[in-house]
């Protein structure tokens, strides 16, 4: 297994201050990498949503490694929101996939299921249970988007 070379981004806090998403980059592979925390609720991955497009209107990378594992949480109600503002602008920024890592929480999956189905229809995105596997993934994306990986 290949290890996540990662450069910092930023941090996005929730309502309380607390560390909602870590955004960090993979440059050479054009990948943004966001790390989720705390109890998400549909406002909370907006907020964070809203600032994963700052940073992607800037560096138009394609591929997104959305890792829910450290967070918990319903988040169904911002379905349609994702689907109808954020992933139209997302992808006319730049982005054609997406690994998505599960929660262990249960309402957090089912959520993440309903995204996932919603997403599907308009670029490839897979489900994972750990990051190794997402990143191998998103290789093989980024490899079939441009050919081999620059070292």
């Amino acid at each position: 297994m290949h290890t996540i070379p990662l450069q910092p981004l930023g941090t996005l806090l929730d309502s309380h201050g607390r560390l909602l998403v870590k955004l960090e980059q993979v440059p050479t592979h054009q990948l943004m990498y966001a790390t989720w925390y705390g109890n998400l609720t549909s406002r909370e991955v907006i907020t964070g949503a809203q600032g994963y497009l700052t940073y992607e209107s800037v560096l138009h990378y394609p591929l997104l490694l959305n890792d829910k594992s450290h967070a918990t949480g319903d988040w169904s109600e911002a379905m349609s929101w994702l689907e109808y503002e954020w992933l139209p602008d997302a992808t006319g920024e730049g982005l054609r996939a997406i690994a998505y890592v599960f929660s262990p929480d249960m309402h957090n999956q089912l959520a993440s299921i309903q995204f996932f189905e919603r997403v599907k229809q308009y670029l490839p995105i897979q489900l994972f249970h750990d990051v190794p596997t997402a990143w191998q993934w998103l290789r093989l994306q980024y490899r079939s988007q441009h050919g081999p990986i620059p070292l």
